[in-house]
């Protein structure tokens, strides 16, 4: 039992550590494309906490990671620092991170660790990216580590097709290299290209090729994500919404916006969630993927019909019910009208 307490504790401080590294190179990132004056981020964490943090060693932890991924930024086409960062520079990179959104201006909502009990388990999580202006998400980037180039492998935990990748000849379809996707509003367009190379040689940029929703319509022949954790959906409810419209397929759990990608990608092409009464979606879990699905020819609304808002701040506020995206507007409309049909007897 106390190895299992280490275990959690240490992974507990894995993941804080990850994401307070993962804000603060993103914002580093950021800041020396743009200037930091004109860089203004919405996240999850806040440089209060990782003050408080010093004693545990989390802080130097921290800026020994943001070095260490700035370093390799020359790889990916990208201007790092002349010099490492110290402790002041990083907490202002992550105090940069401290934007409350709104319907003016432009600003960046970022998750750092979408998905935390994926990360922790080893299995799917993404680093979530959104550029927002005037309350309209322009840009949008999904950073999936896990996520294999096999669509049947999303259905298996990670680490087993770890071991199957290491059976099988190295290509840019291996299962453990991941995948960044990515679209700009306006632009028709959604890209994926692997997150690494086998072959270094390679430049990164130019290893992109496009993705498309699916082009399945038939609810019977459709697949239909949702999230792993219950306390974040209502499977019982989505079980019944999709007897009710006729998919029989199994439901794809998957963490993080992982979701998102899958439908982009034409893995899957139906995401449901309906959160319990009182929670309340926050702006950085759905941004980038939503221009991502709408740019690779999918739909996006609450259950209502209606556009995500991302002007009220670091919530959605005023959304009706859940939030649904489909790979086309039929089977979007059909879960819709499910919807409205059953919503009175589903409890939430």
């Amino acid at each position: 039992m106390y190895d299992k307490m280490l275990n959690r504790t240490h992974k507990t401080h894995l993941r804080i550590c990850k994401d307070w590294s993962v804000q603060a190179t993103v914002s580093c990132i950021l800041s020396e494309s743009f200037g930091s004056s004109n860089v203004s981020i919405v996240a999850e964490e806040d440089i209060q906490n990782l003050s408080k943090a010093k004693a545990g060693g989390v802080l130097e932890t921290v800026v020994k990671t943001v070095n260490e991924c700035l370093a390799e930024a020359p790889r990916y086409g990208l201007k790092g620092p002349k010099m490492a960062l110290g402790t002041t520079e990083v907490l202002e990179a992550i105090n940069r991170c401290n934007s409350i959104g709104g319907p003016a201006g432009r600003f960046w909502a970022l998750d750092p660790v979408d998905g935390t009990l994926g990360f922790v388990r080893g299995d799917q999580y993404a680093i979530a990216l959104a550029l927002i202006e005037d309350g309209e998400v322009v840009l949008g980037v999904l950073g999936c580590p896990n996520y294999p180039m096999r669509k049947e492998w999303l259905n298996y935990h990670h680490r087993y097709h770890r071991i199957i990748s290491k059976l099988t000849p190295s290509t840019s379809e291996s299962w453990d290299k991941g995948c960044v996707i990515y679209a700009r509003r306006g632009s028709g367009e959604a890209w994926m290209q692997p997150l690494l190379h086998v072959n270094k040689n390679l430049v990164w940029p130019n290893s992109a090729r496009p993705v498309r929703v699916s082009s399945i319509d038939n609810p019977s022949l459709a697949t239909f994500c949702e999230p792993v954790e219950k306390a974040n959906s209502s499977h019982s409810f989505t079980a019944g919404l999709a007897h009710s419209v006729g998919l029989r397929k199994q439901p794809l759990r998957v963490y993080s916006m992982v979701k998102y990608a899958a439908i982009a990608r034409g893995d899957a092409e139906i995401f449901m969630k309906f959160a319990r009464a009182g929670y309340k979606e926050k702006i950085w879990d759905h941004a980038a993927g939503v221009v991502i699905i709408q740019e690779a020819g999918g739909v996006v609304t609450d259950a209502g019909g209606c556009p995500l808002d991302f002007s009220k701040g670091i919530y959605l506020e005023g959304l009706d019910r859940g939030v649904i995206a489909s790979a086309g507007a039929n089977l979007h409309d059909k879960i819709i009208r499910a919807v409205d049909a059953s919503w009175d007897s589903s409890a939430l």
